[in-house]
């Protein structure tokens, strides 16, 4: 074995021997214009880039995670958060805090995942599952990314309508329009987006810190909402559960593992655990401020409404408070100021998750269907598809309508997260896909009872709500009777396959260790473009049992 001096160039000598499949020759270098079906993977490549600074290597990695905790900051959450600090005030503090935890850990397995094979959640999946299984997990996640842009969508429209008395209709229309002239700013570097995406976010913090400021909640009732879990007082339980629903959002887990492959990490085992350890400090970071933005929305709300000198008028407006009714409330409450601010928070929330959901949405149609096209027009199909849902709403349903969409799609959020989550766990805690690096045993204990609760909660609130709005409906009982009929066996199986995806073993290899520790990455399906030297790649193969490596 060869490796160059900068660590570009990796070659592997051996023969080929009767009666064995040997490794006659691979070589990768920069220059290689394709992926190899093969990437070794050896020990420290000596590159100057391992004698900078840790400071320097951590910031190098900075961006990523920022992108992810865009989605919960977004206006699904800002609407349940409302809606939390209404009802109950700083009681459901806590929830947040378990939420972002819990999304802390699973963020940083997706991108564990990212960087230690090289490929995103959508490639693995493409790869790992049979034709019809793969095929549907693309469909839910398609559906995923459309359901987490329907509040980016509406958001923004509503924060148009406050600020420029523009229809929820059209502003739906420049929203998509703006998201995809944003989203150009790729073509020059993803740190150019990451810097835009960085100011939206400081925009959305300091407006609702300024709110904060101004009303000034009692910091002992904030600092035990958040320490001691209650759930007093009707809707507390439903409350909670959207508020969870909304903090780990599906879409997101395929957006981290594919954002940390912008970066380019050391191939060796050091480069990686480097890299996963700057990614998690980074991505820890990015979900500290994300949970004091949720607080300081919650705690806004609960101040605003608990406030002995509301009036009647705003008091009903607390009983039901969603996007678009809480710029009336702040206007009259806290002055034109603060409903001024309220809308510009809300439109920085909306553009900056709008963003980062077309992104997850072309990485998802890339990495299932491997579609050989360019970056501008998967936005552009991407974009089309989620906003149509939103349009149609906002044109029959009016603000109301459109508010109600909101909803709808946080509880599809709700139900599409094991068909993401799972995968992720499976993949992030088996050797065939990390190899050395794969979860800890403390790491697959916690996150599968993170994700067994979170999975059984979901599907407990999503089937009682079925069967109590059934009973309640005011259709006929033949209508009521047809409608049960189709919708329980599609739970059945909804959970078989949840079964299916739990218990199933990982078949396809694309890690392993080799005699002398070198790590080497099949890749299936993809083949080596022909050097000077007329080497090829060499063919994918799932049963590895009859390759013999050279000493």
């Amino acid at each position: 074995m060869e490796v160059g001096s900068e660590g570009r160039e990796i070659r592997r000598d051996g023969a080929q021997g009767r009666g064995s499949n040997r490794v006659a020759a691979a070589e990768v270098t920069e220059q290689t214009p394709t992926a190899t079906a093969i990437t070794l993977v050896g020990g420290d490549s000596g590159d100057a880039k391992e004698q900078e600074p840790e400071w320097k290597k951590f910031l190098a990695h900075v961006g990523p995670g920022f992108l992810a905790s865009l989605a919960y900051m977004d206006p699904g959450n800002l609407e349940t958060d409302l809606q939390a600090g209404a009802n109950h005030r700083y009681e459901l503090l806590w929830v947040l805090l378990i939420a972002l935890v819990f999304a802390l850990i699973i963020q940083s397995l997706a991108a564990n995942l990212g960087v230690t094979t090289g490929k995103h959640l959508a490639e693995l999946c493409k790869a790992e599952y049979p034709k019809y299984i793969k095929f549907c997990l693309w469909l839910l996640a398609e559906v995923a990314v459309i359901a987490a842009d329907i509040p980016e969508v509406i958001g923004t429209a509503f924060a148009l309508n406050i600020l420029f008395h523009i229809p929820v209709w059209t502003g739906v229309l420049i929203t998509g329009l703006n998201t995809l002239l944003l989203l150009g700013l790729q073509r020059y570097g993803v740190r150019k987006l990451e810097i835009l995406i960085s100011m939206l976010v400081s925009v959305l913090a300091a407006c609702y810190f300024a709110e904060l400021g101004y009303v000034k909640p009692p910091a002992s009732e904030v600092l035990k909402g958040l320490f001691v879990p209650r759930l007093k007082g009707s809707g507390a339980l439903a409350d909670s559960i959207a508020m969870l629903g909304q903090n780990v959002p599906p879409h997101n887990l395929f957006l981290h593992s594919a954002l940390v492959l912008s970066r380019k990490t050391p191939r060796s085992a050091k480069g990686i655990n480097n890299a996963c350890r700057y990614f998690l400090l980074e991505t820890a970071f990015a979900m500290f401020v994300a949970l004091l933005i949720n607080v300081a929305v919650v705690s806004v709300s609960g101040t605003v409404c608990a406030a002995d000198s509301l009036s009647q008028e705003n008091s009903d407006r607390c009983n039901d408070l969603n996007l678009d009714s809480a710029s009336f409330l702040f206007k009259n409450v806290l002055g034109k100021s603060s409903f001024v601010v309220y809308a510009i928070a809300l439109l920085a929330s909306g553009q900056s998750s709008a963003i980062s959901c077309t992104s997850a949405g072309q990485y998802i149609m890339q990495g299932f269907l491997d579609i050989k096209t360019r970056k501008w027009l998967r936005n552009l199909v991407t974009r089309c598809i989620a906003i149509v849902p939103s349009l149609i709403v906002a044109i029959i349903g009016g603000s109301s309508g459109a508010g109600r969409l909101i909803i709808i799609a946080s509880m599809i959020l709700s139900f599409e997260l094991p068909f993401a989550l799972i995968p992720l766990l499976k993949f992030s805690s088996g050797g065939t896909k990390m190899g050395p690096h794969k979860n800890s045993i403390f790491i697959i204990v916690v996150s599968w009872i993170l994700c067994s609760c979170m999975t059984g909660i979901n599907i407990y609130f999503l089937s009682s709500q079925f069967v109590k709005w059934l009973i309640h409906s005011s259709l006929p009982k033949v209508a009521n009777v047809f409608i049960g009929i189709i919708v329980f066996p599609l739970m059945a199986i909804y959970i078989i396959t949840v079964i299916y995806l739990i218990f199933r073993k990982d078949t396809v290899v694309t890690f392993i260790e080799t005699p002398d520790s070198q790590q080497i990455e099949i890749e299936k399906g993809m083949h080596c473009a022909k050097g000077d030297n007329g080497i090829g790649a060499i063919p994918y193969r799932e049963d590895l049992s009859d390759i013999s490596l050279p000493n």
